[in-house]
């Protein structure tokens, strides 16, 4: 028998705090739930692949880390980077990289409310 994978079918970032990261992912990104979500997490309803916060995994401690998921690059198509850039920096949300012109379109950097670094694209 031949094993295969496909590869990712559903993303979810650990967060301290569920409702308040679902809610920045909402109003500041625009995302929408799903019509339903497991206990102790928020799925969005992205395509092509699911996108969800949820409570830590056991013997997950985030507060014993400074900064989540580094090494892991999570990236978010939009139809306007630089609105989406400019929104974010007036609501004071830190900026990682500056928008710029890269080979997936306008792009840019942010830091989600867990201090996830997420980069954002048109495409």
């Amino acid at each position: 028998m031949t094993v295969t994978v496909s590869g990712p079918d559903f993303i979810a970032l650990q967060v301290r705090d569920v409702e308040a990261a679902a809610a920045f992912y909402e109003e500041r990104l625009g995302l929408r739930r799903a019509p339903a979500s497991p206990p102790g997490a928020v799925v969005f309803a992205t395509e092509p692949v699911p996108f969800a916060v949820r409570e830590p995994l056991p013997g997950v401690d985030l507060g014993t880390v400074e900064r989540p998921g580094i090494g892991v690059a999570l990236w978010f198509r939009t139809t306007d980077a630089q609105a989406l850039h400019d929104g974010l920096h007036a609501a004071g949300i830190p900026i990682v990289k500056a928008p710029e012109d890269g080979p997936f379109g306008r792009m840019f950097t942010f830091v989600g409310p867990e201090g996830y670094a997420i980069t954002a694209h048109e495409g």
